[in-house]
């Protein structure tokens, strides 16, 4: 299998990528930061995995386009697609209180990065007997939390940067779903649990290598759905 993850030349990206590379799958890490993407990479390849760096800023469509290229060079099509990359500049602000220009840059990431990249490999997805497209999401973005707060994650209901656009991405990923419902494209959200990375101050209740598993394992289920939000604790979060 060729997999793409964005987002990968640490944290759970990364995790996932080494899951993968392990399984014995062809892994492209994509990380906007040259030297830590290589490092990444050169890490995981010093274990047999045959991993590889390419460039990947989801804000930057430019990367896309030339990411997507570098693919089709060396493979011609595209297996699996996970979208990892994500930033949170929440910082326990209030909605009220959250400047516009930092929600504008979550977004860039969060949403718009999504689309960016899928876009740029969809061509090479549709070549694969079975494409699949991954995207982690949060359960912090569903409907059913944000309507309803668990009372232990009540204190993380209100990050509207982080939580709004994950709830985004989850329609995002349905709609995507049901463009590509007629084809072998598969498409569903992928929850990594509640890991403790940077992204969240270190947190978490999981670590990055455990919620690596949980994503590497979702995307490579036999019986992978299409327009569903597969839970790290099997079955389905609902949206």
């Amino acid at each position: 299998m060729i997999v793409v993850i964005t987002g990968a030349n640490k944290g759970i990206g990364y995790a996932t990528a080494r899951v993968l590379g392990r399984a014995g799958h062809t892994v492209y890490l994509g990380a906007r930061d040259e030297e830590r993407g290589t490092k990444a990479a050169a890490e995981l390849a010093a274990q047999g995995l045959d991993a590889r760096h390419v460039r990947l800023d989801v804000t930057d469509p430019g990367t896309a386009e030339a990411a997507a290229a570098r693919v089709e060079r060396e493979h011609g099509h595209l297996d699996l697609l996970i979208n990892n990359a994500a930033i949170s500049l929440d910082h326990h602000h209030q909605p009220s209180e959250l400047p516009v220009a930092a929600l504008r840059e979550v977004y860039e990431t969060n949403v718009l990065g999504v689309v960016t990249v899928t876009n740029a490999m969809l061509p090479l997805l549709r070549r694969s007997s079975a494409g699949r497209i991954a995207n982690v999401s949060s359960g912090l973005g569903t409907a059913a939390f944000l309507a309803d707060p668990d009372p232990e994650l009540r204190r993380y209901a209100t990050l509207l940067g982080y939580n709004s656009s994950k709830a985004a991405l989850n329609a995002v990923t349905l709609m995507y779903a049901e463009e590509l419902r007629d084809t072998s494209i598969r498409v569903s959200a992928v929850s990594p649990g509640f890991c403790a990375t940077d992204l969240n101050g270190h947190l978490g209740v999981l670590t990055a290598d455990e919620g690596g598993a949980h994503v590497a394992r979702l995307a490579t289920l036999p019986d992978f759905p299409t327009g569903a939000f597969l839970s790290e604790r099997g079955g389905t979060y609902p949206w």
